[in-house]
């Protein structure tokens, strides 16, 4: 099962990605968390130790240069347009348990027609983890899914669209849908978070008509203590894991199909 997660900044969605993927990964599978989100914060959602000192591939000038045989930066020159990165997933990534955590850094939009060496380097590290490897992958992105080219794009089994009840998350949210449909991503969820009230709920259906719902998370002032506290997502609520575990019982219903 390859999931993207995605929405307008601040709807929650790498919280989401974080306890999906503990929740994937208490249930017996090995996980593959991918942070593709420029507001890297998905080592720090699963509470891995010295964040601060973690290097995204991005920055790895050395590595990138050896794979890809051009300096990081250097645009309009020869260079390896499929590098060798089958090993960069356990190599350079940062485990807990059986969750391997891969930090991309910043990925430069695909439309912008950038074909430097690490843009190069980065997309076959997604490319060969949504459609070489065989674990459970989460994939924390940043608000849409522009980097995702089409053929990468046929390795992702599921859009998850997170959104809050306002008029700027769900425009996002109709945007990423729309694009999610351009790529060919067959199915696209909403996940509806942050909800207070039957109406808040209403409101995310009757906006996002197109997309299926596949929960809405109340608004937790139990998560929010615990980000205000040591921001382990493990002393999350009870009702905040058991909404995580309905989304992961309802993807797994979906995506093994």
């Amino acid at each position: 099962m390859k999931i993207a997660i995605t929405g307008k900044g601040g709807v929650g969605k790498t919280t989401i990605a974080a306890l999906l993927s503990v929740s994937f990964e208490k249930a017996g599978y090995k996980v593959i968390a991918i942070d593709a989100d420029p507001d890297s914060n998905f080592a720090s959602a699963l509470n891995f130790p010295n964040v601060d000192k973690i290097i995204p591939l991005v920055e790895m000038r050395e590595l990138i240069k050896e794979r890809v045989g051009a300096e990081p930066g250097n645009v309009g020159m020869y260079f390896k347009l499929n590098p060798k990165v089958d090993d960069i997933p356990d190599k350079y990534c940062i485990k807990k348990d059986n969750i391997k955590l891969i930090i991309m850094g910043t990925i430069k939009k695909a439309k912008g027609g950038c074909a430097c060496p690490e843009n190069v380097f980065l997309r076959e590290v997604i490319n060969h983890v949504l459609t070489e490897r065989d674990e459970v992958v989460i994939m924390d992105m940043d608000a849409g899914i522009e980097h995702l080219e089409r053929g990468t794009a046929e390795g992702v089994d599921a859009v998850l669209i997170i959104s809050e009840p306002s008029k700027l998350s769900i425009d996002t949210s109709k945007r990423i849908n729309r694009l999610s449909k351009e790529l060919k991503i067959k199915k696209v969820f909403s996940v509806g978070n942050k909800i207070s009230c039957i109406d808040e709920e209403n409101y995310i259906r009757e906006q996002l008509k197109e997309v299926q719902h596949i929960s809405f998370i109340p608004y937790s002032s139990g998560l929010r203590k615990v980000y205000l506290n040591d921001g382990d997502l493990l002393k999350s609520p009870k009702e905040i894991f058991d909404k995580i575990k309905e989304i992961k019982e309802y993807l797994e219903r979906e995506l093994r199909n």
